[in-house]
């Protein structure tokens, strides 16, 4: 059983969706406002948010970067904006998920189960993996680099630990997508784009560790060279 958090202004909706996580055997709280979510979480945490973008006191947007600062449980955006910028944003942010209403609560519930299994199956239990400068740990979500720990977002952390098990080796963006984001994923492939130059800036001066193979994806290797892109 996981904790959900749904946080939505459409009261309805927030029961509608509370039913069915629950008809699933989740634990679900709702907040109707982005105040009254982030006063929930700070008090319950979890282990999905669910969110609105449009809410009355504090949007989507600003929820979301406060719970990024505390925490990298999986967030997915619930909204009627479906232009492709809004969405980047979203992925930007650090939502694992984008979902455009209308929506079928159980398709909802059955891209929250996913993500809820990925992260046990990919993150196994080795002690621990080095490469390079850096030092992994799964099992802790930890990463530090030249001792240094990183502060990562799951879709970093998930990223790299698929780079760090493939030194060397030339991954497909498709694999590359396939492996974090899952088989199921259908969104805008851009989001991997976004997630790897999120986490060549917090490698900094040893963001060249992470290769673009144009035309066919990215490799991990040992460089100081810093990229910018």
């Amino acid at each position: 059983m996981s904790k959900i958090l749904v946080i939505e202004d459409d009261l309805q909706l927030a029961e509608i969706i509370k039913d069915y996580f629950e008809m699933a055997g989740h634990e679900v709280t709702c907040a109707e406002d982005g105040a009254a979510g982030i006063a929930y979480f700070d008090r319950l945490g979890a282990d999905l948010v669910i969110l609105d973008v449009m809410m009355p006191f504090l949007d989507g947007w600003s929820v979301c970067r406060r719970i990024r600062k505390k925490s990298d449980c999986y967030i997915i955006f619930l909204s009627a904006r479906t232009e492709e910028e809004d969405k980047l944003m979203g992925f930007d942010i650090g939502a694992d998920e984008y979902i455009t209403k209308p929506f079928s609560p159980k398709v909802l519930v059955a891209r929250a189960t996913a993500l809820l299994k990925r992260q046990s199956s990919i993150i196994r239990e080795e002690d621990v993996i080095k490469q390079n400068r850096l030092i992994i740990q799964p099992a802790f979500h930890s990463v530090k680099l030249d001792g240094k720990e990183l502060d990562l977002t799951v879709k970093e952390f998930e990223l790299l630990l698929v780079l760090s098990r493939n030194p060397g080796r030339v991954l497909k963006r498709e694999y590359l997508i396939d492996s974090v984001w899952g088989i199921d994923y259908f969104g805008d492939g851009r989001v991997l784009d976004t997630n790897i130059k999120t986490l060549r800036k917090k490698l900094g001066t040893h963001a060249g560790m992470i290769k673009t193979v144009i035309g066919i994806g990215y490799k991990l290797e040992d460089s100081h060279e810093v990229i910018d892109e």
